[in-house]
């Protein structure tokens, strides 16, 4: 059986700010926004669709340590900033800035995720990661037992390398990705 593709209708967009570059992406999940919430909160639901392992509690104020399993990737850092139960989450996750909004939408959440960093040539290989880990925060959601296969990052790249162009596609993902996804 073959992992369906990952959507292409819901690509992220990117835009200049005062300070760097920002990621915008808008999911309507089909869930009230405790249940959102708690796939953001509860270590085991956020595994199925975050990146890394977050250790570390999400208070504000509070130091977090992204771990990245399965990969020769150091562990980074970052902190809490906002805590706004089920409304809002921000936090730093190493240089970036990531801001998670959760807004009550007739029977569900609209989810709008903002990421604000400084380096303009990783936003289409983020731009793809973030993609990616958001349709598996759909399908969590949506009680689908499977996840969308890591190497979705691969098909939906291109996608992201032409809508924002080359100058925001000059880093690619990091040699250890390229040599997990090698065997």
């Amino acid at each position: 059986m073959s992992t369906p593709l990952p959507s292409t209708d819901r690509l992220g967009t990117l835009s200049e700010t005062s300070d760097g570059w920002q990621l915008r992406f808008v999911r309507h999940l089909d869930r009230p926004p405790s249940v959102v919430w708690r796939a953001f909160t509860d270590p085991e639901l956020r595994s199925k669709w975050f990146p890394d392992t977050m250790v570390g509690d999400l208070v504000v104020g509070n130091s977090l340590e992204f771990r990245h399993e399965g990969m020769d990737i150091q562990p980074f850092r970052g902190e809490v900033l906002e805590v706004v139960e089920p409304n809002r989450l921000v936090f730093t996750w190493g240089d970036d800035l990531l801001r998670f909004e959760f807004a009550e939408s007739g029977s569900g959440t609209e989810l709008t995720m903002t990421v604000g960093f400084t380096e303009q040539g990783k936003a289409a290989r983020d731009g793809a990661g973030w993609h990616e880990c958001l349709d598996n925060l759909v399908k969590l959601l949506a009680s689908d037992p499977e996840r969308v296969e890591a190497d979705t990052w691969a098909t939906i790249h291109p996608a992201y390398v032409e809508r924002f162009g080359p100058a925001a596609s000059t880093i690619g993902p990091p040699q250890e990705y390229l040599d997990a996804q090698q065997g």
